[in-house]
């Protein structure tokens, strides 16, 4: 064990999942938060218990917590507690989204459920609010990392308005924060993740065989992300890259991360867009 802790939010299944099953590897303990907590109760398998039991087969800590992130007291709660039993935090990683089923339909967004908006609240300002209550834990503890999930749809049009602006919003707060958090060790990104083999994309290739086959044969695994996670935060000059938005793909070639077998999965910047470049400009 490394004595070393972080939280993946929504990580019942998906990405949040395989990238605290990958931080367990690498000893860390990890909390796994997530709404799921019985199997069968979420249209797609996964819960809480089943990541941390995954994180502690691979050798770490899993710690799972049932919150729903629309919830502020329980997520100040969660991080009261990890400062009461843990003492510290190096990581973490802000994941949870609210995906509807209805995010990858053919259709016009006014055509579609309204409920496709909840991701810029359960996904964006729920990162704002988990950042909120670790940064003084962070802080305390130095040398951590705050981590957004993010994607290519940041850049180009992708799976609607809704789903754009909160890719776009969580790259801007990884920006921004790591403004306020640089001059006390703490660094912050946001890493473009591609075509995952989750649940989700296993159920749209079977759905959709003609558009995921080919895309998945190419596609990352979410522990892939996990990996690059934990060897940024090994990294003693992890400030150098602060306040960047990452392409998971090319800051594996930093590290020499790759998939099982040495595969490198491609970069798409080509095909869907360049990251943000922060202006250094800081008006207070």
């Amino acid at each position: 064990m490394t004595g070393k802790v972080a939280v993946v939010t929504g990580a019942s299944r998906g990405a949040g999942a395989g990238i605290a099953r990958a931080l367990g590897e690498k000893g860390y303990t990890v909390y796994v938060t997530g709404r799921t907590v019985v199997e069968g109760a979420a249209p797609l398998p996964g819960t809480v218990g089943a990541t941390a039991e995954a994180v502690t087969a691979a050798g770490g800590k899993g710690i799972p917590v049932a919150i729903d992130h629309r919830d502020d007291a329980a997520v100040k709660a969660l991080f009261e507690r990890i400062e009461r039993d843990e003492g510290r935090l190096d990581i973490l990683v802000n994941n949870v989204a609210a995906i509807h089923d209805e995010l990858i339909a053919k259709g016009a967004f006014w055509e579609l459920s309204l409920e496709l908006v909840d991701i810029i609240d359960i996904g964006l300002r729920s990162g704002y609010v988990a950042s909120y209550y670790a940064a003084p834990l962070l802080v305390r503890t130095g040398g951590g990392l705050i981590v957004f999930t993010s994607s290519f749809g940041s850049a180009c049009f992708m799976h609607g308005p809704a789903y754009g602006a909160q890719k776009a919003g969580v790259d801007k707060l990884a920006a921004d924060m790591a403004v306020d958090l640089k001059d006390h060790g703490i660094a912050a990104v946001s890493i473009w993740m591609g075509m995952l083999r989750t649940e989700r994309s296993a159920k749209a290739a079977q759905e959709r065989p003609d558009q995921y086959e080919k895309l998945l044969r190419n596609a990352e695994t979410p522990e892939f992300t996990g990996r690059l996670i934990a060897a940024l935060h090994a990294d003693p000059d992890r400030l150098e890259l602060t306040g960047q938005t990452l392409i998971g793909a090319e800051l594996a070639e930093r590290y020499g991360v790759t998939e099982e077998g040495g595969r490198k999965p491609p970069s798409y910047r080509k095909a869907l867009g360049d990251p943000r470049i922060p202006h250094p400009a800081i008006v207070r």
